[in-house]
């Protein structure tokens, strides 16, 4: 199972940064769409946490996603398994994980992507992962980028 880890460090605390990755309904805020990610929808009512469901889908899937791990501010854990499309080329299993531990005046974000591929999708391997390593630093820069230009300085 190929897992892609990227790391950053975030000028404010993990609280606020875990509050903007939770906060499903509010990526358009932050998150550009992409061919990868054109937005979230389809979120279950209520409060996010474990067992929060959503949609996200693009040109290549769609992603029906689940909370599975809730522990603020310390991490979560999305499982959000994409049919492909054409639905021939299988499922894409995809966890992601964040991890938030403090670190002097800032955070030290983790998100590690594991996934797990198809037998359809193995031969193009590198290909998909070069994708998906793209949108995950994408992703993680326009977090990065999004709560430091937000969060007060003194």
């Amino acid at each position: 199972m190929p897992e892609i880890r990227v790391e950053t460090d975030i000028a404010a605390s993990a609280e606020d940064i875990f509050d903007v990755i939770v906060d499903l309904r509010g990526y358009d805020r932050w998150l550009p769409a992409s061919k990868a990610f054109p937005g979230t929808t389809e979120i279950s009512a209520g409060p996010i946490g474990v067992g929060t469901t959503y949609v996200e889908s693009s040109a290549d899937g769609i992603r029906h996603g689940t909370v599975t791990a809730f522990d603020r501010p310390n991490g979560v854990v999305f499982e959000q398994p994409m049919t492909m499309k054409p639905r021939a080329l299988g499922t894409v299993d995809i966890a992601v994980t964040y991890t938030l531990a403090p670190a002097g005046t800032s955070t030290h974000v983790v998100r590690v992507v594991d996934l797990t591929l198809p037998l359809a999708l193995r031969p193009a391997r590198p290909i998909v992962l070069r994708a998906f390593r793209r949108e995950i630093e994408r992703t993680v820069a326009a977090l990065k980028a999004y709560v430091e230009s937000s969060t007060p300085t003194d």
